[in-house]
């Protein structure tokens, strides 16, 4: 009787695995969006609204962008302001985002590298990171040939890349424990 006993214990494990694999579909299938795959996305997963705009000067830094000494991050714009502690905007720059993206609100610099290469397999200097997204780590970098790439969506990347020039003012800014705030 060994025998029938191993195959009902091996039976009720298969109906099991099915019940599981079957559950586990489901749940996939009624996922949200942003956490059935990892697609950039121009909508954050929030409802955040957009930062005010100057429409006369697109460089201008958005209103309701924090207060204080900061790094301003705009998903929407690619655009990043750093803003000194009279709340001047000291520099503002062009960026090539990664295929991840932050979510929109307030961070702060966690880790900084000098060089490294990049997800991509680019050789970058002056890495800022400051954000996780789903095991991705998000930062700022520059790529030594002074690349702008656009994001390769078959690759989670979360560096955010600027120009060589941009990346030095950023490294001298950004350092340890510096707010970061992203808005849509």
């Amino acid at each position: 009787m060994p025998s029938s006993s191993s195959t009902f214990v091996a039976g009720l494990t298969v109906a099991a695995l099915a019940t599981v694999g079957f559950l586990a579909f489901r749940a996939s299938a009624s996922a949200p969006a942003d956490l059935a795959g990892a697609q950039r996305s121009k909508a954050p997963a929030t409802a955040a609204s957009k930062a005010p705009r100057d429409q006369r000067h697109p460089a201008a830094l958005p209103g309701d962008s924090g207060t204080g000494e900061r790094v301003v991050y705009s998903l929407d714009d690619d655009r990043v302001w750093l803003v000194g502690a009279n709340g001047k905007v000291n520099r503002t720059f062009k960026v090539a985002p990664g295929s991840v993206d932050p979510l929109p609100g307030s961070y702060r610099v966690t880790s900084r590298a000098g060089a490294v290469t990049g997800t991509d397999g680019t050789p970058i200097e002056h890495v800022v990171r400051f954000a996780t997204v789903n095991d991705v780590t998000i930062g700022f970098s520059a790529a030594l040939d002074g690349s702008l790439p656009e994001p390769d969506p078959t690759m989670l990347t979360g560096g955010i890349r600027q120009r060589t020039a941009d990346g030095d003012a950023m490294w001298e800014f950004a350092t340890i424990g510096e707010p970061v705030v992203v808005i849509p």
